[in-house]
């Protein structure tokens, strides 16, 4: 099954694969070729890409869609970097600058917890590349 992956500003993925687990907003979902068709929203979290060969890859992508369509799983999304290319320290900080933001805050708007939840995301998977290392 063929996995592409586009930000706005370019193609980042075009690759034959045999498992994806996607990162959706309500939690991950697994895909295996001749998947029933799917549209979904994307969460901020990990992709997690098992190639032909049995070779993994991840990816941190914030938010998008999902289509799952014949043999072809088409990933729109606003931002993907793959994983291993996370800085831990500048997640960190980025999320503490977040948390600094909100502090004092009675309640939390929705893009505020979207903007939290992307960096709890980025900080998650840049800490577990570091663990594989």
């Amino acid at each position: 099954m063929k996995c592409i992956v586009v930000t706005p500003e370019k193609t980042v993925l075009t690759q034959e694969t045999a498992f994806i687990v996607l990162p959706l907003s309500d939690g991950e979902y697994g895909v295996l070729p001749h998947h029933a068709p799917l549209i979904a929203r994307l969460g901020a979290g990990e992709l997690r890409i098992t190639d032909m060969d049995g070779k993994r890859s991840h990816y941190y992508l914030e938010g998008g869609f999902a289509e799952v369509l014949g043999d072809t799983v088409a990933l729109l999304t606003m931002y993907t970097v793959p994983a291993e290319e996370l800085d831990l320290a500048q997640a960190e900080a980025e999320l503490e600058e977040e948390l600094a933001s909100s502090a004092g805050s009675v309640s939390y708007t929705e893009v505020r917890q979207e903007r939290l939840s992307c960096q709890r995301a980025k900080v998650r998977i840049a800490r577990k590349m570091r663990e594989k290392q």
